[in-house]
């Protein structure tokens, strides 16, 4: 039987034959230890890849994928990336980052039902009721899409700052930010929300900082 996947592992074979082209000790020095500074905690969308879109090489950044971006203190799979991430590899940033057109987002937007993983956006759901006046003022779909994007991010970032392990973190002096970030599938560019907090006592004149910073921008588009 012919190979389903063949293509895949041609194209794994020519990656790793140019990897190491470029560098004969590449791959030997991969193995023995990952040592990322940065936590990414992305959607699943198979066009936002992690490391490729902010150029960095494989084990630079330690990744933590689902539908929409979503942090919830119920979600043991990100939350032990998360303990992993802090507590292990010691990375000293941790970048919650959504993307503009996020299917998650406009399915929430749309009241539309789409299986198992309503549930999951429900959390999605709370951040646009919780922000039902901000995205109400928008004139278009577009905009709210955008704007929901950016505040589901913002939101999910104060997720993270109330999980033990960053709080114990911040407690023992361990460096540590945390970030919310947006892409953009347009034109590649990341959208930096103006969210870093890299302290306890920090979060909430950030967090109400990027929140008058979304409302002064009205129905601008992001860059």
């Amino acid at each position: 039987m012919t190979n389903p996947l063949q293509d895949l592992i041609d194209g794994n074979r020519r990656w790793s034959a140019a990897m190491n082209d470029a560098d004969p000790h590449f791959f030997e020095n991969l193995a023995r230890q990952q040592s990322p500074k940065y936590l990414w905690i992305g959607c699943s969308d198979s066009r936002v890849p992690a490391t490729q879109i902010v150029d960095l090489p494989p084990g630079e950044i330690f990744v933590q994928r689902n539908v929409a971006n979503v942090v919830s203190h119920t979600d043991l799979n990100c939350l032990s990336t998360i303990q992993f991430a802090v507590d292990i590899l010691k990375v000293e940033h941790i970048i919650v980052v959504g993307h503009y057109g996020c299917g998650g987002i406009q399915a929430v937007l749309d009241q539309r039902r789409l299986g198992l993983v309503d549930n999951w956006l429900r959390h999605v759901g709370d951040v646009a009721q919780k922000h039902d006046i901000m995205l109400s003022a928008l004139d278009t779909m577009t905009l709210r899409n955008m704007r929901l994007c950016e505040l589901n991010a913002i939101e999910q970032v104060v997720n993270v700052c109330h999980t033990t392990m960053v709080m114990d973190a911040w407690e023992r002096g361990q460096k540590l930010a945390v970030h919310a970030w947006c892409y953009s599938l347009d034109n590649g560019h990341m959208n930096d929300l103006d969210m870093h907090v890299d302290a306890r006592d920090a979060l909430w004149p950030t967090y109400a900082k990027a929140l008058n910073r979304l409302a002064a921008l009205a129905g601008k588009s992001p860059a």
